[in-house]
């Protein structure tokens, strides 16, 4: 699918900013284009452009921000994840997977398991190494994702198209 959208749940700024900077240490350079995010869905076909730019806008503004814990870390294979935790999160993708049935992609099938991933693509024995590494410094923190991000995918990098911030007073 040419140019397909991507909707991320954003970090708040300390918990970017430390993912962020893991990412920059391990992520192989050449592949890393895109900055620490949580990954809700995939790829959106092009043709939902504009019910997405609908319909997203009216949860975050119905919801309150999801609560969401740090949870250790996840092991991706070939690669690290900084594992989260988010009942709240995981309810407000089923409404929007339950929104979008019939046009998600397989991988956008799959159980979520939320996560920021830190390093991908690399041997099982690296991705290994850096889990033991980071294994005692990762602190189990609660925090709120302040928005959803649409981003379009170029190939490579992504282009934000619409960034919607949680407004509303319920909880999930």
């Amino acid at each position: 699918m040419p140019q397909p959208f991507i909707l991320t749940a954003a970090l708040p700024p300390d918990i970017h900013s430390w993912a962020d900077n893991l990412r920059k240490e391990h992520f192989p350079p050449e592949r890393n284009h895109l900055h620490a995010h949580v990954t809700m869905f995939h790829a959106f076909a092009p043709s939902l452009l504009d019910e997405l730019k609908d319909f997203i806008p009216g949860l975050t503004a119905e919801f309150a921000a999801p609560e969401a814990e740090i949870a250790g870390l996840m092991d991706l294979g070939k690669g690290t994840a900084i594992k989260l935790q988010s009942e709240p999160l995981l309810s407000l993708r089923a409404m929007i997977a339950d929104h979008f049935k019939g046009s998600l992609t397989d991988q956008d099938l799959h159980e979520p398991r939320p996560h920021i991933t830190i390093q991908n693509k690399v041997s099982k024995d690296d991705a290994r190494a850096l889990q033991a590494q980071l294994a005692p410094e990762i602190e189990y923190r609660r925090f709120t994702f302040p928005a959803l991000e649409l981003h379009r995918y170029l190939g490579g990098p992504w282009e934000l198209v619409k960034r919607m911030p949680f407004r509303g007073n319920e909880r999930l």
